[in-house]
Formats: C-alpha cells, sequence, structure tokens
C-alpha cells in the first residue's frame, strides 16, 4: 500500500509510524485512519513495539477542520462515525504489542487520544497537550475514555474546561508523560533497547491481562460515538466550523 498521509519503516520486530501531513498541521482525516489502521494490521502477527511519531513541531493537532469543512459545503448535515478512529484508539491501547507516543511539539484534541491510547508516552521539552473542543461548542467525547484511563477523571475535565495547552513537566506530573528529556530521541532508543527484549506472547497475555482490569474504553464506546456524532452534525457547530475554516475566526469573536 501507498501511504499518503504517513511514513512507514519496520526495524526488526519495531514499526515506526510517523504522521506526515505537514500542509495540514498533522491533522486526522480518514485517509490517515485507514492507514494506520492497515498498518497496526499488518502488526498483529510479529510486531512487539509500534512507534508513533509526528513532525518536530507538531506530533498531531487534532480533526481536519478543512476535511469537515468541505464535506458541510458540499450539503453532507451528518457527520462521518467516529468509530474508525475509535476502533484505532482501541487498536493501539490493547493490540498485541506496546504502543510507543513520541511527542515534540503540539498535541490538541483528536491527537490527544494517540497520547492516551499509547502504553508509553515519550516527550521533548517543546511538547504541549491541549483539549479545545469546547471553544466550539464540541466537547472531547471520543478522547475522554482513553484520556481518564490514563490521567483519572478529575485531570481530564479540567483540561477539557480550560482548553488550554499544559507544558511537559505538567503532563509528566498528571501521569499523561512517562519520561521526558530536551533530547527525546535518545530517550526513546534507551526505552526501545529493554522493551525490544519482551517476547510477543508475553506482550499479549499482559495486556488482554490488562485491559480486562479496566474496560472503561469499552463501556464508553457506544455513548461517546453517539455524542461525537450528534455534536458534529449540529448546525450550530457547523456554522462555527465553517466560520472558523473561512475567517479564521473563533465563534465568539466578531460576534
Amino acid at each position: 500500500m501507498t501511504y499518503q498521509t504517513i511514513k512507514v519503516r519496520f526495524h526488526e520486530s519495531i514499526c515506526y509510524i510517523t504522521f506526515h501531513r505537514p500542509g495540514a498541521n498533522n491533522t486526522i482525516n480518514d485517509r490517515l485512519i485507514e492507514e494506520c489502521l492497515h498498518v497496526l494490521e499488518q502488526c498483529e502477527t510479529t510486531v512487539t513495539v509500534v512507534v508513533l511519531e509526528g513532525l518536530p513541531e507538531v506530533f498531531c493537532f487534532g480533526a481536519d477542520f478543512q476535511e469537515i469543512y468541505q464535506e458541510i459545503k458540499r450539503g453532507r448535515k451528518d457527520a462521518h462515525s467516529p468509530e474508525p478512529l475509535y476502533d484505532l484508539w482501541l487498536k493501539l491501547q490493547t493490540g498485541p504489542f506496546i504502543t510507543v507516543s513520541h511527542v515534540r511539539g503540539k498535541v490538541n484534541a483528536g491527537g490527544l487520544g494517540f497520547v492516551a491510547a499509547s502504553d508509553i508516552v515519550i516527550a521533548d521539552e517543546t511538547a504541549t497537550f491541549s483539549l479545545s473542543e469546547l471553544l466550539f461548542g464540541l466537547f472531547p467525547a471520543c478522547v475522554l475514555p482513553f484520556l481518564i484511563r490514563r490521567v483519572g477523571c478529575q485531570k481530564a475535565h479540567y483540561m477539557t474546561l480550560m482548553t488550554k495547552p499544559i507544558l511537559v513537566h505538567q503532563a509528566r506530573e498528571w501521569g499523561l508523560v512517562d519520561d521526558c528529556d530536551q533530547q527525546s530521541e535518545i530517550l526513546l532508543r534507551k526505552h526501545l533497547l529493554r522493551l525490544r527484549r519482551l517476547n510477543k506472547a508475553g506482550i499479549t497475555r499482559y495486556k488482554h491481562y490488562m485491559n480486562s482490569l479496566n474496560d472503561l474504553v469499552y463501556r464508553s464506546k457506544s455513548l461517546a460515538l453517539a455524542e461525537n456524532q450528534d455534536m458534529f452534525s449540529n448546525p450550530q457547530n457547523q456554522m462555527g466550523i465553517l466560520r472558523y475554516a473561512e475567517t479564521g475566526q473563533f465563534p465568539w469573536e466578531g460576534q
């Protein structure tokens, strides 16, 4: 498969997936979801570690509003189902491999879903994390089950309400980031040197057990999908997205 939104390489039992949409701020579109799911299917049998990376300035900035804008302009009133993206995060969290997010730069909205679904998160000093959805009358319905599982309900609640970025050291204190360093590439290599020693059967059994202990993401799926689809189908919310895509103004500006 020829990939348009990601770069993929395999080294021994490690798969590296790099989000690569430099002209779109590394936002999430249908193609990126499809391509990531395709790669993870290949990782089922032999890969023990999947590393997610972004660009140096932005890891992933959430939903592609330009793509949503084009769909609304074409007259589409109902939002796409968010289920493929939710299933992608589920696969990262529950699949028979260790998932490592190597974060540099900005992470926002749906980008935080990739981070929260990862087993290990490594970041450099430039990493910031934010949930901006409420600025548009939305909320991160699909991200929250993964984020709550990682940092707890109140911290996820605070991030959702405040919409402002948190810096890497605060993210580490909260448990969103496991380790950080100015030279995060070296830190990543040190982690991989240990992780590569683990065998596939042990990883598979362990992750199955861990996900049995806490099944929040499974229990929350139907509610999260319904809320997400309802919000993105709401005419008022769609008008806010249209206005932002056309003018760069937030819903409260220029009223």
